[in-house]
Formats: structure tokens, C-alpha cells, sequence
């Protein structure tokens, strides 16, 4: 039934949240012995471990709409008082390719439907633009939108920009490819999003900004969060092995303790990031022979960058590792001297990064990318633009060369995150937007 006429009604004190993300991690899971299996820290979107298992233990009921593969006979798996259903697993799986989303939005809508009719949800937080085709069916059906700006192209405009060069040609390049982007992504697919949402949230000042300002949103209606990784306790690349099964002949777990090691993550969407890092890497190699390095991730672009490390001769100081489950990611980051993440296309903490620096690696980031809000240059990491080759080359070799105060470098970069992604705190950020963003809707008003 239409909600446009309905009278307003106090806020819930419990609230019934769908939380809808493509891909998405598995929550902790406990066998009938009482011990615990899965992942001992947060993987993927962290988001959704992290404020998902802290919801469901304020007395909320949160069910986590994914993509994801569960790995089991059936789609539908309780965790830590959370429900998390997959779609259709056995026929999509980590769906990456464009020509595929008009059909998971389908999937997704369908799913929601199905479980909104079970019992309605007052508000709908989708990570991604997987969920479009939900929000437009809120009014009719009496739901709250939120969205993470990480559903709009937002990112992909810093990408652009990360990539220019200091030079009049490549400024006046890169902000009319900037322009051209925004128009193309804006008035295609932004706006129609941004229509629907009730509340937007975002990673960075900078991401604040550019909402309000160029795509034309309240700032009343914008939230910042400052949700991250799950902080625990450093382990050893053993102690994180939790599959003891699996093969040990994978070339990143053979690399001898005197080699020096690079560790990046990408989703191999675009080729000109990691095609900096190559050629900065080549400069460093040639000084360096025992460096290598570790190219965690795949993706459609795949091939062209193999080629392009083939083509500098880096065929034996580039390992492509692939897809890593988050266990063997964090093993991989341990054998790193340094970390390098230059996307900027993520909206929100790069988890990989903020892994890095909770294991007190030194990073290097984009400073087009939210970590340049969060990180100070030369104190807890360093921050560079992504097309600037002969500076990642001098960082990497002054890393080697132990030029830099490594270790304060990293005890600097964990306690920064142990202060930032405080769990308590992340959840009741998360859960006062959630009062806003209802309010926002015009069908509830705060409790007295």
C-alpha cells in the first residue's frame, strides 16, 4: 500500500535492515562444539561484518542480500544473529562484467521482494548500485533508501583525475575526460540513483563535497562514517592459515626471507594504475635484482596487464597470485615490505590498505583516494598521484634501501586505526544515520 499519505509513526526501537551487497564477506559462524569458523577478521565490504553483527546485538534484525557464493548446498546461512542470503549461487558468481548487472538488479529486486513480503523492512543500505532497481520501488512499498557513494561513479572521476600529469596538456586532458564522465555516468545512471535515496553515505570530506557540489545533493542528507576493518590482534602468516588443506606451491609462499617484496590489490577493471606500478617497479628491479612483486586480484584487464609486465621483462619479479581468499590475502601482506594500493575508484577505506597498516606495513596510497583524508604523508604512510612513476620508484627503493623509519612508520599507521575504526563506535554512527535517514523519509518521527 502507498505510504505518501501515511501519519507519521515513532521511529522502531528495533529496526528490520537489509543490507544489499554484490559481494560481501562471510560472517563468524559457530559449530554445535561452540567453536568458531570462518573469518577471524573482516574481509571484503567490512562494513557489513562490522556494523551487521553489531545491529543484530542491539536486538535489530539485519539480513544481508549478496551475490556471494556461500559455499554450501543452501543459499540462506545464519551468522552472529545476522541473515545472509545469496542469489542464485550456483548460477552467478562474483559477477563483474557490466553486461551482467541489468540482470543481478533483477535477481536482487526479486530476492527483496520475496523477503520484504515475510516481514517489511523499514530500511534498505545497499553498498553498491545492485540494489537501483529496490530503491525505486520504496515508495509504494514504505522503506527508507540509503546508499554508499561507492554506488555511484563517484570514484571513477578521482581515478581519472589521480592519473593526471603535471602539465598543461594532461590538465586540460584529464578535466575534459573528467567532464566527459560525469556527463555519461551522471544524467545515465547517478541521478536516477541519487533520486531515490534517502540518505548517502560517504568515506571522505572530498566525496561530501562533490555530492553536494557537482551532483546536486543535500548535505543534510549525506552521512560520514568512518567504518574500516575489525582491529584485533596482529597473527603470523601460520597463525591465519585456516586452510590447512590447501596446495602450498604457490609461488608468493616461497619467496625467500632476503627478498625484498611489493605487495599491491586490484580488480584489474582498469589497466593504467597498475601500468605505473610496472614501470615504476622496472626501475626499482633493475636496482633491486631480489625484489619482487606480489599482484594480488583478477579481473577483465587481466591479460593486458600480464602482457604489460611481460613486456618490461618483469616475467620473474611479478607474481600474479589471483583471487586470494581474505586468510591468504592477510598471509601475503605479512611477507610485504611495503603496500601499494593507487586506485582511487574505491569509496570508502580500501580494506586491503587498512589491513596493511593494522599490520604496520609501510602504504603507499592515491592521494586521490579517501585514505589521503585519514593519512598523514611521511608519518603513517604516504600518499602519492598515481601517474607519478619516479616517486613510487624512490618510495619502494627507499623502503628496500630501510632509508625510511620503517618501524615507527608502522606503529604510527595502527594506532591510527585502532583510533579511527573503533567497532562501538562505527555501529552507533551507523545506527544514528539510520534514525536520520528515516526521519529524512517523512514517515517517522523521533521517539519521545
Amino acid at each position: 500500500m502507498p505510504t505518501l499519505f501515511r501519519k507519521r509513526q515513532p521511529i522502531p526501537d528495533q529496526l528490520n535492515i537489509a543490507l544489499i551487497s554484490q559481494f560481501a564477506p562471510l560472517l563468524q559462524t559457530r559449530t554445535p562444539a561452540g567453536t568458531t569458523t570462518g573469518h577471524s577478521r573482516a574481509s571484503g565490504p567490512s562494513f557489513l561484518r562490522l556494523i551487521a553483527r553489531g545491529l543484530a546485538f542491539r536486538g535489530h534484525s539485519v539480513t544481508i542480500i549478496t551475490g556471494e557464493n556461500l559455499g554450501g548446498a543452501t543459499n540462506v546461512r545464519e551468522a552472529d544473529g545476522v541473515r545472509i542470503v545469496s542469489i542464485a549461487p550456483s548460477r552467478i558468481s562474483r559477477l563483474r562484467s557490466q553486461a551482467h548487472q541489468p540482470r543481478f538488479q533483477d535477481l536482487v529486486r526479486a530476492k527483496f521482494l520475496e523477503l520484504h513480503r515475510e516481514k517489511p523492512f523499514h530500511l534498505v543500505h545497499a553498498l553498491d548500485s545492485s540494489a537501483v532497481r529496490v530503491g525505486l520501488m520504496k515508495r509504494e512499498h514504505g522503506f527508507a533508501m540509503a546508499y554508499d557513494v561507492q554506488a555511484t561513479h563517484l570514484a571513477d572521476l578521482f581515478a581519472i583525475m589521480g592519473m593526471g600529469q603535471e602539465t598543461l596538456g594532461s590538465i586540460l586532458g584529464t578535466g575534459l575526460s573528467v567532464g566527459l564522465k560525469f556527463l555519461s555516468t551522471y544524467f545515465g545512471k547517478d541521478r536516477q540513483l541519487l533520486a531515490t535515496a534517502d540518505g548517502v553515505f560517504a568515506a571522505s570530506p572530498r566525496e561530501r563535497i562533490s555530492l553536494e557540489r557537482y551532483y546536486l545533493y543535500p548535505d543534510a542528507k549525506i552521512h560520514n562514517v568512518p567504518y574500516g576493518i575489525e582491529i584485533g590482534t596482529l597473527v603470523s602468516p601460520e597463525e591465519s592459515d585456516e586452510n590447512p588443506a590447501a596446495p602450498d606451491n604457490r609461488a608468493w609462499l616461497k619467496i625467500p626471507a632476503s627478498t625484498h617484496v611489493a605487495v599491491t590489490v586490484s580488480d584489474m577493471n582498469e589497466i593504467g594504475e597498475m601500468q605505473n606500478l610496472l614501470q615504476a617497479f622496472e626501475k626499482v628491479a633493475i636496482k633491486k635484482p631480489n625484489s619482487r612483486l606480489i599482484v594480488i586480484g583478477d579481473g577483465p584487464r587481466f591479460k593486458e596487464i600480464e602482457f604489460e609486465a611481460l613486456m618490461l621483462a618483469l616475467g620473474s619479479k611479478v607474481i600474479f597470485a589471483g583471487e586470494l581468499n581474505h586468510d591468504d590475502q592477510v598471509r601475503a601482506i605479512s611477507r610485504a615490505d611495503v603496500f601499494v594500493n593507487l586506485s582511487a575508484r574505491t569509496s570508502g577505506f580500501e580494506p586491503s590498505l587498512l589491513e596493511a597498516m593494522a599490520q604496520k606495513k609501510v602504504v603507499i596510497g592515491s592521494e586521490m583516494s579517501p585514505m589521503a583524508a585519514m593519512l598523514e604523508h611521511g608519518l603513517e604512510g604516504f600518499l602519492v598521484r598515481p601517474a607519478d612513476v619516479s616517486e613510487i620508484t624512490e618510495l619502494l627503493l627507499a623502503v628496500f634501501e630501510q632509508r625510511l623509519p620503517i618501524a615507527a612508520i608502522g606503529e604510527a599507521a595502527r594506532a591510527k586505526i585502532a583510533a579511527i575504526f573503533d567497532p562501538e563506535k562505527m555501529v552507533v554512527e551507523t545506527l544514528r544515520a539510520y534514525r536520520s535517514i528515516l526521519e529524512a523519509t517523512g514517515h517517522y518521527r523521533r521517539s519521545a
